[in-house]
């Protein structure tokens, strides 16, 4: 789906930036997924029991739970994220969250950081996937953009050096947003918080 640029993103080759359907860009945001970025603990410390981190790209997050002791998964669908996310000992799948996922059922934590609350294009309806994959006394961790950002779906591509990737569809949940987006996937309670800039959800099932 994004191919690559993103793989030359992540090996640290090219600045891609994400483009819009109206033509605005902004950078790709790839060097906080390879590296702790603040905030990062803030949404450790909530991660409770057996983790899946979805969209998990290099690794940053499942490795450093699997430091915490916490059992840990990753899945994602580029085999050269994959790849690093390995080499640096993380244990990750190259797997769409839609598709068969080891433990559905019985995941006490699901986590959706950098944006992947985005993947698909559908909130509600990756949240309902999270539904089925959380324990039912399990939660989710979102990731989401700052209060006032409009609730909204689009169709990006990454460009660089007149080089671009296909169309994907993603979108973006601001944190004043995502109680009605997890009642729209059958949901329940919802606490949201904000630390180092970012602002992040706790969602039940």
């Amino acid at each position: 789906m994004i191919g690559e640029l993103y793989e030359h993103a992540l090996a640290g080759r090219a600045r891609p930036d994400i483009e819009y359907a109206d033509g605005t860009r902004i950078p790709l945001a790839v060097d906080s997924w390879l590296n702790a970025t603040p905030g990062d603990k803030s949404l450790l410390d909530r991660c409770e029991g057996p983790t899946l981190d979805i969209g998990s790209g290099p690794g940053r997050l499942t490795v450093a739970l699997a430091e915490r002791g916490i059992p840990a998964l990753g899945i994602d669908i580029t085999p050269y994220a994959v790849g690093l996310a390995r080499s640096s000992g993380a244990l990750v799948m190259l797997r769409d969250v839609f598709d068969r996922v080891p433990g559905t059922g019985r995941w006490g934590t699901v986590l959706l950081a950098d944006g992947n609350i985005g993947i698909g294009g559908d909130p509600a309806a990756l949240l309902r996937r999270v539904g089925e994959l959380l324990a039912p006394d399990g939660r989710a961790l979102v990731e989401l953009d700052p209060p006032g950002t409009a609730l909204r779906r689009e169709q990006v591509r990454l460009c660089h050096a007149g080089s671009a990737s296909a169309w994907f569809p993603w979108a973006y949940v601001g944190a004043d947003h995502i109680t009605e987006v997890a009642a729209d996937a059958g949901l329940g309670e919802v606490e949201t918080w904000s630390v180092d800039g970012r602002w992040f959800a706790s969602i039940f099932p």
